[in-house]
């Protein structure tokens, strides 16, 4: 089916091209949050939002993010107490997606997935005397099963965005930040993941196409969100709010293997030089903080012409092997904008926001050439729950209009165009530790298939900090 050979870009595995493949075990998903909330002592927990800028503290853990501070487990013993005196804070969190397709796909089921995480924040300043350091390592594990696999849903965009990328133990970061010049200037350098510091967005909606990185999203090939690191350097100038940075990072398949691994030394195809120029929240504004971001990346790692074989002509009229084009890239545009609400230190209090991610990939090798999603938060929209959130996103995700050429040379009957999706989700905090997410997805045109089955999702992401 040249539909399923063409999309094999994308960075999270589709269900499209997994069709075929039978339903695997459900997992007891729900039971792991109830389990938590059982677990009764409601530890003390820092209720400040994550450090990165990204999404403006509207939540607190996100699924493609270092872990946020002590929750459940509470302070260890003490230890964690006596290592943030050393220099280091601890974190750890799980992440669960629950999913059920109340229409479309082969039949109706529940499925769960989920990831652990669990990372160290070195002060170099504290920990060494090296001040402007900063030292990350963060460990992954993600489990469970692909409800778009297992119930044929056909989707271009995973229901749960958290699957995928092996459902293994990985090594996301292992890093270190050095600022110079009053921390003007800023070296990263280790094993990182490209999407955490270029087109970064925040993980808080269940459906792929309103989560993470994007360009990670459709160029998976090459572009290695959370959890996959690479070895790379990143070079960060700062003039107040506004900043310039670039990187050079390995484009290595082997990143891709299940298994753990501290790097590999060997396998490497070529590169990947993503820049981006951005505007952060000014952090005394007390409203009407932004996030504006545009950028584009380059990368001479070799990938299939989707249409073109080594002569020149249509690969699927001659059987001969695809030309090889070295010279792949895209950029995007990104922006969060606070509409109404208080603000304080460069991070929403409440209030509503507004965002917008527009991004192109090269015409060529990639299958899904482009996406445009938007949406909206509202924090504290009910007075007496001032941390619950209300998400609302809609999202378009165009097929190559070469890869609706190539599928009608095949003779194919139904083309693809794009797909269309909308989440709203509202987000409930019981306790401090935890944040429980439930969600309804409409899927319009799965696969970007006019006429196919339009699917609906009703699910659940449950954040717990530990």
């Amino acid at each position: 089916m040249a539909q399923k050979t063409a999309l094999s870009d994308i960075g999270h595995t589709s269900a499209l091209q997994l069709r075929g493949r039978g339903p695997s075990a459900k997992s007891p998903s729900v039971m792991l949050v109830i389990g938590a909330l059982l677990l009764g002592t409601a530890a003390s927990a820092q209720t400040t939002a994550i450090t990165s800028k990204t999404g403006g503290g509207m939540e607190k853990v996100d699924s493609q993010a270092s872990p946020p501070p002590a929750g459940l487990t509470g302070d260890w013993g003490g230890m964690r107490t006596q290592l943030h005196d050393a220099g280091i804070d601890a974190a750890a969190s799980y992440v669960s997606e629950t999913a059920y397709n109340h229409e479309g796909g082969s039949s109706q089921m529940v499925r769960e997935t989920g990831q652990f995480a669990l990372g160290f924040t070195a002060d170099m300043a504290a920990l060494a005397g090296l001040n402007g350091g900063t030292m990350q390592f963060t460990v992954t594990e993600r489990r469970g099963d692909d409800l778009g696999a297992a119930a044929n849903l056909g989707v271009l965009q995973q229901v749960q965005e958290v699957f995928g990328r092996g459902q293994t133990l990985r090594l996301t970061q292992l890093w270190y930040e050095q600022k110079f010049d009053q921390d003007t200037w800023a070296l990263k350098l280790g094993r990182t993941t490209v999407g955490e510091d270029f087109d970064s967005f925040p993980c808080y909606f269940m459906n792929l196409s309103l989560c993470g990185s994007v360009p990670g999203n459709l160029a998976g090939s090459y572009w290695y969100n959370w959890p996959v690191s690479q070895w790379g350097g990143r070079l960060r100038y700062n003039d107040g709010n506004r900043y310039i940075q670039g990187a050079v990072y390995e484009a290595n398949p082997r990143n891709l293997e299940n298994s753990f691994s501290f790097g590999h030394y060997s396998g490497a195809t070529g590169v990947l030089v993503p820049f981006e120029i951005g505007w952060d929240p000014d952090p005394t504004a007390t409203s009407g903080i932004g996030i504006y971001k545009i950028g584009g990346w380059y990368s001479n790692a070799p990938g299939d012409d989707l249409i073109l074989g080594i002569d020149g002509k249509p690969r699927i009229l001659t059987g001969l092997p695809a030309l090889q084009r070295r010279d792949r890239y895209g950029f995007w545009f990104s922006m969060q904008q606070q509409l109404f609400g208080e603000a304080a230190n460069g991070k929403f209090l409440n209030g509503g926001a507004f965002f917008l991610n527009v991004t192109f990939t090269d015409h060529r090798t990639s299958a899904i050439d482009d996406q445009i999603a938007a949406g909206f938060w509202w924090k504290g929209i009910i007075p007496a729950l001032p941390d619950d959130v209300l998400g609302i996103g809609v999202a378009r995700t165009h097929v190559n209009s070469l890869v609706a050429f190539n599928d009608s040379l095949a003779g194919a009957g139904s083309l693809p165009d794009a797909e269309y999706v909308a989440e709203i989700y509202f987000s409930l905090h019981p306790f401090s530790w935890i944040e429980m997410r439930p969600n309804l997805q409409l899927i319009h045109n799965p696969g970007g298939i006019k006429n196919a089955q339009d699917v609906g999702v009703l699910g659940l992401k449950a954040g717990i900090t530990l």
